[in-house]
């Protein structure tokens, strides 16, 4: 489900994952039609960046 937001509603996506700063900055860049495609990237690419930061989280609270 964040993946379908991370490409539709970029900036949506970044405060589902506790990023309100970076969100407000990808609202401002999708505002223009060409910046619309580097922010789903970032949008991506950052949620991607999440999931591994849980993983290693969990990996290393099991020790």
């Amino acid at each position: 489900m964040r993946l379908i937001l991370a490409i539709l509603i970029p900036w949506l996506q970044f405060f589902t994952i506790g990023r309100p700063f970076a969100g407000l900055l990808c609202l401002v860049l999708q505002l223009t039609l060409i910046g619309w495609i580097p922010a789903a990237i970032w949008s991506v690419y950052a949620l991607s960046q999440y999931k591994t930061d849980q993983k290693i989280a969990r990996a290393l609270g099991r020790r």
